[in-house]
């Protein structure tokens, strides 16, 4: 098995071939752990939220979104004969192996949508080969998903491929249900190619390896039967394309950002769905759509991802269940597996035949209202990092707070979730700013009250108790950004705020200077310096296994004590990976239009308005 890991770890994916092995590497550990009927692939070790049996049957259909384009582009795996005798038993009724009849919301549901792929893809392997018996088990089972409703979400699209899959087998379809569910997605549109995933929902990598990957099938399935549609897919694709390059480094590594983190290389499903649906532009070439799949491939393989048998983990840049949602299984991180879709495309195509590009020519400021983030990329390091202004809704699933209303998220620093309740260490909050009653246990920002962007500057209203209102100001840049927080309270706190967490080392330098605190290693620099308002800087070292990218870390932090009344704190946070120094704050205030006064801080907008928070 160490042959194995260490073949895809120095996998080059240059060409078709291998892809075509990685996705071998990736599927070939997992034989000898399919359960004796075939139709669940048990993999040992957490648990999820549905129970076992329901995890066995998503482990076995989330290999699928690599098999199947695999085979639709002329490969063959040893695996598929294995696959197609599972399909058979777990849709029989009779069979023990049988995967059970689903309900309303439930996984099985979830788990349908790349049958239906498979139904529209390679007929001539899944449907051909059934006898009438195996057929109509097939069918009446997956035609379930018609009598159960599935998540306000990017689950719409789930009954969406299963009935196209009918529709392309000649089967009796639900063009009723298909076609509401179409209606209902297209009210999640957000504009400038951005969906949000439900109504008032997150616009997150649900929107490029969800939303838009499913519409770019469908575009390419349907173009015939559904030609107006289709097209308005793929100009969306086209469109959040330019926005969402932005999210890649250019070493391959991405934003983590959001929940579902353990789907890693995920990341990059949108490109293969883009190639696979031949939205090319002038930009977006088959060159340079290849170089960032490519690249976030090889980046993710790099990574510690793999437990001692070859088969992926929970968790992202290594095996951590701390971050994991109530939904991962241990078979969960195989929906990784969608972005092979591209092997789904004929040797002869372009996305084969022309050689792979690097990242284009990008700005240094991307302004993306609809997620609402600014993103910054420093040309020197090729560092991402999105700057967010929050949301005015939040949801229940794990850590969310963490995932989704910190200040910034970090290509090279990734961002941590909280280990427990008590004290920094456990809170870990990294780009975050934490309010205690003087109690040890910390609030963060989970929802807003109000938000806006103005060129590099976000602003949000936030009330972490009924009678405590921040109001925050973030002015983005990189390596140096400044956050400004005005703080009217009715009650004492505690505040600390938290720079970028940077992965711990056995030889590093850390330095608390007052109100200056640094740590420096060979991974980068991370610092955060107080320019009002906060009493002294710590070092804190927060438990391990908080953090995406590092299982240790080391934070930079600035706390201070505030009593009932308004206060201001703001803070300059550097953040830098690799050995190279950026420039000096005084510079950086200045490149940010960044003046400080007494009690007072003044942020040069765009416009050449001047707002002072004071």
């Amino acid at each position: 098995m160490e042959g194995i890991l260490k073949s895809i770890e120095h996998n080059p994916l240059d060409s078709k071939q291998d892809l075509q092995d990685a996705l071998r590497q990736l599927v070939r550990p997992l034989k000898p752990l399919y359960a004796a009927g075939g139709s669940r692939l048990p993999i040992k070790g957490s648990s999820a939220g549905y129970g076992e049996e329901i995890a066995g049957m998503e482990g076995f259909s989330r290999i699928l979104w690599g098999i199947v384009p695999h085979l639709a582009g002329g490969g063959t795996d040893e695996l598929w004969e294995d696959c197609l005798r599972g399909i058979i038993s777990g849709t029989d009724p009779e069979h023990k192996d049988y995967w059970g009849d689903v309900g309303d919301y439930d996984q099985r549901l979830v788990e349908m949508a790349v049958l239906g792929m498979a139904l529209s893809m390679i007929p001539e392997r899944i449907w051909e080969p059934l006898e009438e018996r195996q057929r109509r088990n097939l069918y009446n089972w997956l035609n379930t998903i018609n009598s159960h409703p599935c998540h306000d979400c990017n689950w719409l699209f789930f009954h969406v491929m299963v009935n196209m899959g009918f529709y392309k087998t000649g089967q009796r379809y639900d063009k009723v249900q298909m076609e509401k569910n179409l209606q209902r997605i297209e009210q999640f549109y957000l504009g400038c190619g951005w969906y949000s995933d439900g109504e008032g929902g997150h616009s997150d990598y649900y929107v490029p390896f969800a939303i838009h990957y499913y519409g770019l099938v469908y575009s390419k399935l349907m173009e015939k039967e559904d030609p107006e549609r289709c097209l308005r897919f793929k100009e969306r694709a086209k469109q959040f394309a330019g926005d969402f390059i932005q999210w890649f480094s250019s070493d391959g590594a991405a934003l983590a950002y959001g929940r579902s983190m353990t789907y890693r290389f995920a990341q990059s499903a949108f490109w293969s769905a883009f190639a696979y649906a031949e939205a090319w532009t002038d930009t977006f070439t088959p060159g340079v759509v290849k170089g960032l799949i490519l690249r976030n491939l090889r980046w993710w393989f790099k990574q510690p991802i793999f437990d001692a048998g070859g088969v992926l983990t929970v968790g992202y840049a290594y095996p951590n269940l701390v971050m994991g949602e109530n939904y991962n299984s241990p078979g969960s991180p195989y929906w990784a597996l969608k972005t092979f879709l591209v092997l789904a495309l004929e040797d002869s195509e372009r996305f084969w035949c022309e050689p792979e590009q690097e990242l284009p020519s990008l700005p240094a400021l991307s302004v993306q209202e609809e997620p609402h983030l600014v993103l910054c990329r420093q040309k020197s390091t090729g560092h991402v990092t999105a700057f967010n202004a929050g949301h005015l809704s939040s949801n229940e699933h794990t850590h969310t707070s963490a995932k989704y209303e910190k200040f910034a998220y970090s290509s090279a620093f990734g961002f941590s979730v909280p280990r427990a309740e008590w004290g920094l260490g456990q809170a870990a909050m990294d780009s975050m700013l934490g309010l205690s009653e003087r109690d040890n246990l910390y609030r963060v920002r989970r929802k807003n009250e109000e938000t806006w962007i103005r060129g590099h500057v976000l602003y949000a209203r936030w009330l972490p108790w009924s009678n405590v209102e921040v109001e925050t100001w973030i002015v983005a840049g990189l390596p140096w950004h400044v956050r400004i927080h005005r703080i009217t309270t009715g009650r004492s706190l505690d505040a600390a705020e938290g720079g970028f967490a940077l992965g711990l080392q056995e030889e590093q330098g850390v330095k608390v200077n007052g109100q200056d605190v640094r740590a420096v290693n060979a991974t980068g620099h991370s610092g955060i310096h107080c320019l009002l308002g906060y009493d002294e800087g710590l070092i804190v070292y927060p438990n391990a296994n908080t953090n995406l990218l590092h299982p240790r870390t080391v934070l930079p932090t600035l706390v201070a004590a505030l009593e009932p009344g308004t206060h201001i704190l703001a803070a300059a946070v550097y953040g830098q990976p690799g050995s190279g120094e950026g420039p000096e704050l005084e510079e950086a205030l200045q490149g940010l239009g960044v003046t400080v006064e007494p009690g007072t801080v003044v942020i040069k907008l765009e416009d050449g308005e001047a707002l002072r928070i004071g």
